[in-house]
């Protein structure tokens, strides 16, 4: 009964943290798109850059509203399904979560509702700030939820006392050994999903016939920021894997599906796992190429699996969520440069390569996920490392309990998430049938727009 109700828990929470994921993946890097339209209208005072502003601030307003109210059911887990977890590094864990409530939730509930109906009626100066104070906000939240998520991975800082985690040092345990690189890693996720996302939804207007100059502008600014940090971020993830196999080489031997601690280890572009039989089926690779990049040294020898059996996470998710996450990572790469070579010589995106746009407008929510479990999987037995074991920590409950609460989240999450897809494209569908700003609007821009804003987010609340 233990075990149904341990495999039940771990699902409900892996549903739980993907569907909330999808939402500050997105705002954390939206919110500095609309700091940057903004700042660009007050330098140039072209109303299309708040015309931008006015699309994409609702969408930001939707977005929080929906990561905020998923977030929630977060700290629930902690208490209904996993009280070991607070039982043992709750001396850690509530405290960081608690500095993420009296700074990020703080600055963004004290300023959202400026930035969302401000505009009108307070100054230009004061509106701009709160939009930045948001944004603010939002990395602060990455930040501390970062700290904890990075502390668990590389525990240090703390000493264990009758069972229970007490920190010896607050700065050990906030700046832990991969939390540069997690947090890194992170944010640029967060600034290609949103990149993509605005760069979909302008190419899927544009192909619907709005021929303004809001949505070319939008998709240029969102292809060119894609075209620069797609392949930066591939360089921090290479930094990441370096940190991740000086302080957990088993979940890269099994992101590499390393069996054997050999020399010259092959780079597997596909393979089939076999846990059982303990080696890959069907793989094809290219040799020495994994060794290159994880030691800088073709011949540089890589642990296997077998050197941490029954210590090791489960193979084949971990190695197929790090393909997943590459290979989209890849196709970020492709398309962001052909749409920016497009625009630098022709001055347009042709209507295939829009396409390919808007089919990708979600590729960095698939990426993000594929991510997320490679870290998270990658991490078992263990919950915090060489600390507490996700056995240890899970509840006791019956599994019949936990059933009805995933079958509840569930068929909630599915519900919204696809309300939510269906609203965003309600709402690029009515960004067409907009009127043009003209140029002559631009001396009383703000006062109009600002109006609008207030009344076009009145009708999506």
């Amino acid at each position: 009964m233990f075990e149904e109700t341990l495999m039940l828990s771990r699902i409900q929470f892996a549903a739980n943290v993907s569907f909330h994921i999808l939402f500050p993946t997105i705002t954390i890097a939206l919110s500095w798109f609309l700091v940057f339209f903004k700042v660009r209208f007050n330098q140039t005072g072209d109303p299309v850059w708040l015309r931008a502003y006015r699309f994409w601030v609702k969408i930001f307003a939707l977005t929080f509203a929906l990561g905020v109210v998923s977030g929630i059911t977060m700290s629930f887990q902690f208490g209904t399904n996993w009280p070991g977890f607070m039982e043992t590094v709750g001396n850690i864990a509530g405290p960081l979560l608690g500095y993420e409530v009296l700074t990020a939730f703080f600055l963004e509930a004290g300023f959202l509702g400026i930035m969302l109906f401000g505009m009108n009626r307070v100054s230009n100066r004061v509106h701009t700030a709160a939009t930045v104070i948001v944004a603010v906000g939002t990395a602060l939240s990455a930040f501390w939820i970062l700290a904890l998520n990075s502390w668990m991975q590389t525990p240090q800082g703390f000493e264990m006392r009758d069972g229970a985690a007490h920190a010896t040092s607050w700065f050990e345990i906030v700046f832990n050994p991969s939390f540069p690189y997690r947090l890194t890693h992170m944010v640029m996720a967060s600034a290609l999903t949103a990149a993509f996302l605005i760069a979909g939804i302008s190419a899927y207007r544009l192909l619907k016939g709005d021929d303004k100059r809001a949505p070319k502008l939008t998709l240029k600014v969102a292809l060119f920021v894609a075209a620069i940090l797609a392949p930066l971020q591939a360089l921090v993830g290479d930094f990441h894997g370096l940190n991740t196999l000086e302080h957990q080489p088993q979940k890269i031997a099994a992101m590499e599906g390393i069996w054997e601690t050999e020399s010259r280890v092959p780079l597997l572009l596909f393979a089939i796992p076999d846990e059982d039989a303990r080696e890959n089926h069907f793989e094809i690779g290219i040799p020495g190429l994994a060794s290159l990049i994880l030691k800088h040294d073709i011949d540089g020898e890589l642990q296997g699996l077998n050197d941490f059996e029954g210590n090791h996470p489960p193979v084949a998710p971990v190695f197929y969520g790090f393909r997943v996450m590459v290979g989209i990572g890849v196709l970020m790469i492709l398309t962001a440069w052909l749409g920016s070579y497009q625009l630098l010589r022709k001055k347009r995106v042709s209507p295939n390569v829009l396409k390919l746009v808007v089919a990708m407008s979600f590729s960095g929510w698939v990426a993000t996920l594929a991510g997320w479990y490679v870290t998270e999987i990658g991490r078992q037995p263990w919950l915090v490392s060489g600390v507490l074991t996700t056995q240890q920590a899970a509840t006791d409950i019956a599994p019949g309990n936990v059933a009805i609460s995933l079958a509840m989240y569930c068929s909630l999450y599915v519900v919204l998430l696809g309300a939510y897809l269906h609203t965003l494209f309600v709402m690029a569908r009515r960004a067409v049938e907009i009127e043009e700003i003209q140029p002559e609007e631009a001396v009383d821009a703000r006062a109009r727009i600002g109006k609008a804003i207030v009344e076009e987010v009145k009708s999506y609340v």
